[in-house]
């Protein structure tokens, strides 16, 4: 297997994931499916959620290109499709009457108390699972930093890695959902944190989720689709297996941490609210958006 990619492999990675999520877009905006996608935005424009599962077909092949090894590559689909399959199970039940008014995770869990299963929660069980999944294959994976730390592990200290890791995938998917609220938002902010990743350790994962962002974010700033649940997650899960790869039990810790204060405080804080107040996010947010 590779130790790792070129410049010129992860640039043509890029271009893979671009080129795959465009192209998944356009089949799925033609297929008989297509109509039932249709969505209203937050300014009442008429777009489709077709972007969601395209970027997570997008992303998710492209960065298992870009994978250095099998385990690595296998762990970037199962996160990445996984992630985008319930979240658009959660685009299409969770849109339903009976399911609206179970929002949140305190929402889902009121529901779960009352006897119903919303499709939120199962949207929560699926992205944790497939963020364990991905977690349990990287610790076999020999590139992945930190692998020999975990062989001198014991059972108990490798099955809390693995967890650190399955918290860090779903906590990054979770996040760039949170971010999903304005068009373009969730991708400029997949682009942020994923062009730094590709120039590192396992960067060919980051670089097939950074090409599909890419090439999907000029007719999300047009709002022309909608990423919805499943391509925010996909997105961030994706990433997530990238931060995971890169990082030892310290660092999972870490970012595990980061991510689940982000998470509280969006209970608290909008975040729209804070970018709309804060030079150089503000404009940043709103670069290359249809003028209101």
């Amino acid at each position: 297997m590779r130790e790792g990619v070129s410049v010129l492999g992860r640039l043509l990675v890029a271009g893979i994931g671009a080129a795959a999520a465009r192209y998944a877009l356009r089949q799925i905006r033609t297929s008989p499916a297509g109509p039932q996608l249709n969505r209203t935005n937050f300014r009442g424009r008429t777009v489709t959620l077709a972007a969601g599962p395209a970027l997570a077909a997008g992303a998710s092949t492209a960065a298992a290109c870009g994978a250095t090894s099998v385990p690595a590559g296998a762990a970037t689909l199962v996160a990445g499709l996984g992630a985008g399959a319930v979240g658009l199970y959660d685009d299409v039940v969770g849109a339903r009457p009976e399911q609206k008014a179970d929002k949140g995770f305190a929402g889902h869990l009121t529901a779960l108390r009352q006897g119903r299963i919303t499709a939120g929660l199962i949207k929560i069980v699926g992205v944790g699972a497939a963020g364990l999944t991905a977690a349990t294959l990287l610790a076999a994976d020999p590139r992945v930093a930190g692998h020999r730390h975990r062989r001198r592990q014991g059972a108990l200290g490798r099955g809390v890695d693995v967890l650190l890791g399955a918290g860090v995938v779903a906590g990054t998917a979770n996040l760039v959902n949170l971010l999903d609220l304005r068009p373009g938002r969730a991708l400029k902010s997949g682009l942020l944190l994923g062009v730094p990743l590709a120039a590192g350790p396992q960067g060919g994962i980051a670089a097939g989720a950074v090409g599909a962002a890419a090439g999907l974010l000029p007719a999300d700033l047009n709002e022309d689709v909608m990423l919805g649940d499943s391509g925010a997650n996909a997105l961030g899960a994706v990433l997530g297996v990238a931060l995971a790869a890169r990082t030892g039990p310290l660092g999972r810790a870490g970012l595990l941490a980061a991510l689940a204060g982000l998470t509280a405080a969006s209970e608290k804080v909008s975040f729209t609210a804070v970018i709309a107040r804060t030079p150089g996010l503000r404009e940043l947010d709103a670069l290359g958006r249809r003028a209101d």
